[in-house]
């Protein structure tokens, strides 16, 4: 017991220091293989979803520029296609040919009209 009272004195006399710190050192992040590997897998898979969205992007763009074009023909046929219809239009007028045909030498004879019925 004497060993047990001279342990308890020495303690009370000096006061328990607290334990002095060591400096903490950095724990660096240890990662297995496999967890490298899935990583790496994750990555590419991320940088393949990107690449394959920038081309699918590009290539919507490209089709809508090819729409666009074509639509912009389809229009420019339409308004000749009007065009040429009203031209068609002025020139089968009954006057005009009737005018043409004097121009030519040609008499309308109502004795040598046949009319022709469906």
């Amino acid at each position: 017991m004497n060993h047990l009272a001279v342990k308890v004195a020495r303690e009370q006399k000096h006061p328990a220091a607290p334990p002095s710190q060591k400096p903490q050192r950095k724990r660096r992040l240890r990662l297995t293989l496999a967890e490298k590997l899935l990583i790496v897998s994750f990555l590419l898979f991320v940088f393949y979803a990107a690449v394959h969205t920038v081309s699918t992007q590009v290539q919507i763009y490209e089709l809508n520029k090819d729409v666009q074009k074509l639509e912009s023909a389809i229009d420019e046929q339409k308004k000749e296609n009007n065009d040429l219809y009203v031209e068609v239009q002025r020139l089968s007028a009954y006057e005009r040919i009737l005018q043409k045909a004097k121009e030519l030498g040609l008499s309308l004879n109502e004795n040598h009209v046949k009319v022709v019925q469906d």
